[in-house]
Formats: structure tokens, sequence, C-alpha cells
């Protein structure tokens, strides 16, 4: 099969494309405008593209903007859309809401009107937990629990669902959603906590750990790393054939999980220890730091599991190994 993947230079994007590329024998276009977050080296520095580059075409393309018709010839029909591409950070979208709101449904309608012209036989949106937004203590989310975004970032994703919703039913485009949870893995930007925590307990700085306001409770996440992610993706795409209106009312979707909660202060921790080096932290409380912001989100992810997937690597192991992975780059550059 053709697959057309975007956001392939991103941090997910890059995982997902080496994933397909040892696992299947398809095909891969893959798109991204390099002025974002993608970056070249998280596709031409894995050895699963090394290995099979023949089988990829990379075009170079801003997804706010329609495609023209040369990009369309490039890319040609393909049978599978997998849309990673999106801005994806919350702070920035606080800071500046409206050019990350606008590239996130820009890029969405872009996407969802090349659907339109090459039909293909699936379209998967790759989605976030936090449209959900809060989960309080003991509750995960389920499929389609209510929709109620905290920020700029979670409510640009839950427009993208809802414009691949309205073309689901009104275009019979074979959508299917993925909701994933905090995603984590090697080459992923320092913006993110998990980088943005490895790096300054290995310079020695104080890390900020986000928590409710008795100033004693970390924040949590089910963090799953992103080959995990990759793997989820594919056993959909192996297993699930699109339900379409109306033969049903909705479109399928799927909670991609981690295999524990782990809070913040926790997890530092624990990072710490694989740097060797002690934590330094500070608790703040959410309020006053980030608006916005929701101290936990959790998933349900017995659907996916009841289809047989479930994660292929441990959290610890995932941990470690991007602990290590980040190391080894730190000490390259010196």
């Amino acid at each position: 099969m053709k697959i057309l993947l975007t956001g392939a230079g991103g941090f997910v994007g890059s995982h997902i494309l080496s994933h397909f590329l040892k696992n299947t024998r398809h095909e891969i276009v893959c798109i991204c405008s390099w002025k974002h977050r993608g970056a070249p080296y998280r596709i031409l520095d894995d050895a699963n593209y090394q290995a099979n580059k023949e089988r990829v075409k990379i075009i170079t393309h801003d997804l706010i903007s329609p495609f023209t018709e040369d990009v369309k010839n490039e890319i040609g029909f393909p049978d599978i859309i997998i849309n990673i591409a999106s801005e994806s950070h919350v702070d920035r979208s606080i800071t500046d809401p409206v050019p990350f709101i606008k590239n996130n449904v820009d890029l969405m309608l872009t996407m969802l009107e090349f659907a339109r012209e090459v039909s293909p036989k699936l379209f998967l949106q790759f989605s976030t937990d936090e449209v959900y937004g809060q989960a309080p203590i003991g509750y995960n989310h389920r499929e389609w629990s209510p929709i109620i975004p905290s920020n700029p970032y979670s409510a640009s994703k839950a427009s993208q669902e809802a414009l691949a919703i309205s073309y689901w039913r009104t275009y019979k485009i074979p959508v299917i959603i993925t909701n994933t949870m905090n995603v984590f893995g090697e080459r992923q930007d320092k913006e993110k906590f998990i980088q943005l925590v490895i790096d300054k307990v290995q310079k020695g700085e104080k890390v900020t750990i986000h928590g409710y306001p008795d100033g004693k409770t970390a924040g949590s996440r089910f963090y799953i790393h992103a080959r995990n992610v990759a793997d989820a993706i594919l056993h959909i795409i192996n297993t699930v054939n699109p339900s379409m209106y109306p033969d049903v009312d909705r479109p399928d979707r799927f909670n991609v999980v981690g295999e524990k909660e782990v809070d913040n202060l926790t997890l530092a921790n624990l990072i710490a220890s694989y740097v060797g080096k002690p934590l330094k932290y500070k608790m703040v409380d959410f309020h006053s730091s980030r608006p916005g912001h929701d101290c936990r989100y959790a998933l349900d992810g017995e659907k996916l599991a009841k289809i047989g997937w479930t994660p292929k690597v441990s959290f610890e192991e995932s941990l470690k190994r991007t602990v290590d992975f980040s190391l080894t780059q730190a000490q390259a550059r010196v």
C-alpha cells in the first residue's frame, strides 16, 4: 500500500515512519514543512530509513496552504492517510494562541480536502487525550467522553476532530481518530517535560513540577513511548475497517494509553536516578504557573486492548532508553 504521512520530520511522525519501515513493506510519502518542529536528522539518522529509503518519498510543503497540482502529482493516490502534523506545545499555544490555532485548523482542512479528492481507504487522525480536559482522580476518560478542552492547544486538536467527523459524515471520508497520552522517546524536542528534566538534572538546575493547590501533590500522566504509539497505530490499520455513516452515528475512536500512571515528581526522580545525579525541584501551583493547566490526564485503554493491542516495551525500559540516548547525544555535542 501507499501511505501518506504528514509531520514525518516531527518527533512522533519520525517514530511512526521508522516503525512502519521496519514492520511493513508499504511505500510511504512523507510531508513536512520543516518550519515548525520538524527536523531532517530525525529521519536521516534512523537506521530503518537508511535501510529502506527506496520506499520513502519526502515532500516539503506547508500544510496551511492547499496542495498545488505539482504536489498532488508527487503524492499520487495514497491508500491510507496518517495525519500527525500539528503544533503541539501547550505553553506556546497560551503565549501566542492565534497563529497556533490557525495552523492546526488550516492544515486539517488541507488534508481533509485532499482526502475528498483521492478517496483513501483510511484517514487516521492523530489526536490527544487533552481534548477531554482534566480527569478527576480515580476516573479515566473513555472514548467519546465529553470534549472539554482546557487550553488553546487542546481546543485546536478538538477542532481538528470536529472537522474530521463532519467530513466523515458529509463526504464519507473513512476517518478513525486516535487519542494518545503523553508521548516520549528519543529525539524529542527539549521543550517537552521528560527532555526538559533530563537536561536540567544533567546541568544541576532546578526542575519545576506542576502540582495541585495544596503544594504537595504533583500532577500525573500515563506516559507512553513513541514506538509503542507507532505499534498501536499499525495495529489499528491492520485490524480495523472504518465504520461509516449511516451504519453508525460517529467514526471509530481509540484511546492509546501507557501501561501505568506516574506522577510528575516520581517521574522526575526516576529520570534523575537514570542520569545519576540528584533531583533539585520546586513544586508550583498549576493555577498560577500555567492558565488552563490540567493536573491529571487519564484515558481508558480497554477498547484497544480488546482488539489485541498491548504496549510492547515497558515504561521503565522505554524511559531508561530515552535517558541514555539523550545523554549520549549531549556528550556527542560537547
